[in-house]
């Protein structure tokens, strides 16, 4: 259940359609569900706006699929399923309608829902070896209901690549700016932009870059104003918050 059904619920109470004590009935119905294995949260779309989400990575496929059935049953709409292996989503395709963006690692069971806000989230990488966290950012945006833009390979090896963006950094409403290596990406990124800046460090990167440990580390010792940090690859935190930055004021 989420927000909009609960409206629909209050709007029938005020139009007498539905009675308070039918109403209460309604929002109070199995908040949680046990699967012995998880316990899915099916109020969650209510007190934060946005559904549960699977993530894929030490879960079975067979986990997963009845994770998804069950949040199906209970009206969800859209599914989205992260660090999803190939393997695992080939045999969830044979069960469920699924589709599987591979670059990200991601899957939908359901469908995308169409922009509900008029802002635009900006995925910026340093290089194309990004591409598979950015693409996780890019896809969880975009099953939040934003409007994305991609730009790809546009580091400062050749920073001019970059610069000839320099509208789409200046229209965008929040920029997710994903890196490896020495991170400088965001430092950039932050000092072009007027608006909320997401720095996404990644673990490219040769091998004193540690894991990206160095990009992490030089992007939180940003010096450009207005830029925030999540954790090594975490393309779906990012998008996570990019969505809730973008969605202010439209509520």
């Amino acid at each position: 259940m989420d927000r909009a059904e609960i409206r629909k619920i209050l709007n029938l109470v005020a139009e007498g359609s539905m009675t308070p004590s039918e109403a209460e009935l309604q929002l109070k119905l199995e908040p949680f569900q046990e699967l012995g294995f998880a316990s899915l949260d099916h109020h969650r779309g209510i007190r934060q706006g946005v559904s549960e989400v699977i993530y894929g990575a030490g879960k079975t496929w067979e986990q997963i699929v009845k994770i998804a059935q069950a949040l199906r049953e209970k009206g969800q709409k859209t599914i989205l399923i992260t660090r999803l292996s190939k393997e695992k989503a080939d045999r969830i395709k044979e069960i469920m309608e699924m589709k599987y963006y591979g670059m990200g690692n991601i899957g939908i069971v359901g469908e995308i829902p169409k922009p509900d806000t008029e802002g635009t989230v900006l995925v910026v990488t340093g290089g194309t070896s990004d591409m598979p966290v950015a693409e996780e950012a890019a896809i969880t945006c975009e099953a939040l209901g934003n409007n994305v833009r991609r730009l790809y390979d546009v580091g400062v090896a050749g920073i001019h690549r970059l610069l000839a963006h320099s509208e789409d950094i200046m229209k965008a409403r929040v920029i997710i700016a994903i890196a490896g290596m020495e991170g400088a990406l965001a430092s950039v990124v932050g000092g072009l932009a007027d608006c909320p800046v997401i720095a996404v460090p990644t673990s490219v990167g040769y091998g004193a870059s540690f894991g990206g440990l160095s990009a992490l580390l030089s992007m939180l010792n940003s010096c450009a104003s207005g830029v925030s940090v999540v954790n090594i690859d975490n393309g779906f935190g990012a998008g996570y918050m990019a969505s809730m930055i973008n969605h202010i004021g439209g509520k």
